[in-house]
C-alpha cells in the first residue's frame, strides 16, 4: 500500500489549483501551504485530502473545495488584528486558517458532534485564538460586533442580522441565491448607518444551505 506524500499534495494543491484561480494573496498562500488538511477531513476521505473536490461530511455537510476556500479567505483581507465570527464550523480547517490569519475567531457550529471534533483538531494543532459555540446562527444573539463575518453554508436571502453583528468597516463572505448558480459576495455595511448593505459579487458557486436558510420550495404544476 503507498504512503502519500501529504506535504507534496498540499504544495501541489496550492499551485496547481489555487493559485491559478486567482488567489494570490501571499498570506492566505502561506496558510494554505503549512496547515495539514488531511488532519480536519474524515479518516475515509483523508486521501482526498488535497483533491479538486467538496469533501463529505456528517449530516450532509460538505468541506468547501480547496480553491473556495482560498478565495473566500482572499476576499476577507484579513488583518492580524481581525475579530472573526464564522457561521458553520465544520471540519474546522477554515476555522485554523482563520485562526493563523485573524487575532481571534468566534466559530458558530449548529451540530454538537461537529463541534467537538473540531475543538478536538484545532486543540492538537495549538490553535488556542479560537472560540466554537453550539449554535444555530440564525437564532443566535450577538452581545459584539466583527472585522469580518465568514459564512461556509449558502443562504437563499443574506440574513439582515448577520450584517448588524459587523463593525461599520466590517465585511462578510457568503454566498446566496438558488442551487446550482449561487454567487459569492463580499457584504460591507451600509455608508453613513444607510441600512442598505453593499454587495460586490465574487465568483459563482454553489454550497449546500445552512439550516433553515434555503428558500421556500417553488410549487410546480
Amino acid at each position: 500500500m503507498s504512503t502519500i506524500d501529504y506535504a507534496k499534495a498540499r504544495e501541489l494543491m496550492v499551485e496547481q489549483q489555487v493559485r491559478p484561480w486567482d488567489v494570490l494573496d501571499p498570506r492566505v498562500l502561506e496558510v494554505l501551504s503549512v496547515l495539514p488538511r488531511e488532519d480536519f477531513v474524515p479518516t475515509p476521505y483523508r486521501s482526498l485530502a488535497y483533491a479538486d473536490l467538496p469533501l463529505p461530511l456528517p449530516h450532509g455537510e460538505f468541506m468547501m473545495k480547496p480553491v473556495v476556500e482560498g478565495r473566500t479567505l482572499q476576499a476577507l483581507q484579513l488583518a492580524p488584528s481581525d475579530e472573526v465570527l464564522e457561521i458553520g464550523t465544520g471540519s474546522g480547517f477554515l476555522t485554523a486558517c482563520l485562526s493563523r490569519l485573524a487575532r481571534s475567531v468566534v466559530s458558530l457550529e449548529l451540530r454538537a458532534d461537529l463541534a467537538d471534533a473540531a475543538r478536538t483538531r484545532l486543540a492538537a494543532h495549538g490553535l488556542d485564538n479560537v472560540q466554537i459555540e453550539h449554535a444555530d446562527a440564525l437564532g443566535y444573539t450577538s452581545g459584539r460586533l466583527f472585522d469580518a463575518i465568514c459564512v461556509t453554508g449558502a443562504v437563499a436571502t443574506i440574513p439582515p442580522q448577520f450584517v448588524q453583528w459587523l463593525k461599520p468597516d466590517g465585511r462578510m463572505f457568503i454566498v446566496h441565491g438558488r442551487s446550482p448558480a449561487m454567487d459569492a459576495v463580499l457584504v460591507r455595511p451600509g455608508a453613513n448607518a444607510s441600512p442598505a448593505a453593499r454587495i460586490k459579487s465574487l465568483f459563482e458557486t454553489d454550497l449546500p444551505y445552512l439550516v433553515g436558510a434555503a428558500p421556500a420550495p417553488a410549487f410546480t404544476f
